[in-house]
């Protein structure tokens, strides 16, 4: 037919009405399936494609979630935008996704956030200051924050449980019968760094332990490499390592092996944090702590959708216990480690 297809064309060829057709392709909405079928034939045939700016505007929702990512070289948030992307897409959202400075600072995106009217904002490896959460809650638009907390009230947030992670670490690494301990950090303001380092020391502290070197890797490959190259060329150098990301550790790891020409975990035993796909390779086998990201993902998109769509008030804090993968990046304890799955797990 000449034109454009509209709705009203649907609902005729179909013969129901045009709230039935836009019922149809609502997500979520009520709609009896032989209605349904009568209007997806007629729309088939006629090649019809509904308008969603249109439907948006007058549903007064634009049904996009933005999405907010620190940096992308670490291979844990690709894996969690994919989840992401998928979660969103089978309730009916999209992802509409901005890039925050590397400091993962999103306040300066605020303005752009608001122009393409999103319903909700997610922010991963990314943060807010606390006047800009109360900005978000003044204006209605719902805010998680994913592998991050913040100070602002009113923000929902989504963590592994970084505290019980960290000390796990300590505690495989003392059975492993290491002695000399090093920490390399992303960077000082993510609370996620700040929350695992301070559960590693204080668990070596409580056995004993008075001394943790400590070098800046701020979450980058280049950092990394050379914090390796500072803590490992020391008379007095660790004989276990505990890197704040996996991303860093599998760096550290590269340097220690083909530039300071060191064995692992023979020379020093290296751990990371996320268990992301290369932590699993067998060129690096890494032992590292999970971040369950399907069970992050959809606690968060719940929290967001549930305050979205009006079911829920409260803001969510959810911190979500992940296992210690034990892989051969690292001494084995004689003790406390079982097979689960088909992964070896510390389970002291």
């Amino acid at each position: 037919m000449a034109g454009r297809v509209t709705s009203v064309d649907v609902a005729a060829r179909a013969g129901v009405s045009r709230s039935a057709v836009s019922r149809c392709f609502t997500p979520g909405a009520s709609i009896a399936p032989e209605t349904r079928r009568k209007v997806t034939e007629a729309a088939k045939a006629l090649g019809y494609r509904p308008n969603a700016i249109a439907r948006s505007l007058i549903a007064g929702r634009s049904r996009m979630i933005a999405v907010v990512v620190g940096y992308m070289q670490n291979q844990f948030y690709p894996d969690l935008l994919d989840r992401l992307a998928r979660e969103l897409q089978a309730r009916g959202y999209h992802l509409l996704l901005f890039a925050a400075s590397p400091e993962g600072d999103s306040d300066a995106l605020f303005p752009q956030i608001l122009a393409y009217q999103a319903d909700g904002i997610i922010l991963a490896s990314a943060t807010l200051s606390s006047a800009l959460a109360d900005e978000c809650n003044a204006a209605g638009i719902p805010v998680v924050l994913i592998n991050r907390t913040t100070d602002g009230t009113g923000v929902s947030s989504v963590t592994a449980d970084n505290v019980n992670g960290a000390r796990a670490v300590a505690d495989f690494l003392l059975a492993g019968g290491h002695r000399r301990f090093a920490y390399v950090a992303g960077t000082a303001a993510s609370s996620t760094n700040q929350d695992r380092e301070a559960a590693f020391r204080g668990r070596l502290a409580e056995a004993g332990i008075g001394e943790v070197l400590r070098e800046d890797g701020g979450y980058s490959q280049e950092g990394a490499a050379e914090a390796a190259r500072r803590l490992l060329t020391r008379r007095d150098r660790p004989d276990a390592v505990f890197c704040a990301n996996d991303h860093m550790a599998i760096a550290f790891m590269d340097a220690a092996r083909h530039a300071l020409g060191l064995r692992i975990p023979q020379d020093v035993s290296v751990v990371g944090y996320d268990d992301v796909g290369p932590a699993r390779w067998p060129s690096y086998a890494l032992t590292s702590v999970e971040q369950p990201v399907e069970a992050m993902v959809d606690i968060a998109a719940s929290a967001l959708l549930d305050r979205i769509e009006g079911r829920e008030t409260a803001a969510r804090i959810a911190r979500v216990p992940g296992a210690l993968v034990v892989r051969s990046s690292a001494r084995r304890p004689a003790a406390g480690i079982m097979t689960i799955d088909g992964r070896d797990v510390w389970t002291p």
